[in-house]
């Protein structure tokens, strides 16, 4: 279990599929709660991030499903790119 927010800067994000998603480059954190409110991350995979002229995105603590070695989030329709269906 990580002890401290900044252990969590530059660890990749994979989603539950194995799919590589990007580096965490920041925290964003809600003082008013005093929780944490999402990852911010650079360095995307542009072959499955649905955004165009975007260097980053935010990813929302509630998608993020574990945080060790590598961080695994949630599929999040809508932002990852769907296969084509043959």
């Amino acid at each position: 279990m990580k002890s401290q927010i900044t252990d969590v800067l530059g660890l990749s994000v994979y989603t539950d599929r194995a799919v590589f998603v990007g580096d965490v480059d920041d925290v964003v954190i809600d003082l008013d709660r005093k929780t944490i409110k999402s990852l911010a991350l650079g360095n995307l995979n542009m072959d499955i991030i649905d955004i165009k002229g975007y260097k980053g995105l935010q990813i929302p603590f509630r998608m993020i499903r574990s945080v060790g070695d590598v961080i695994l989030v949630r599929h999040m329709p809508g932002i990852f790119k769907q296969k084509p269906k043959d």
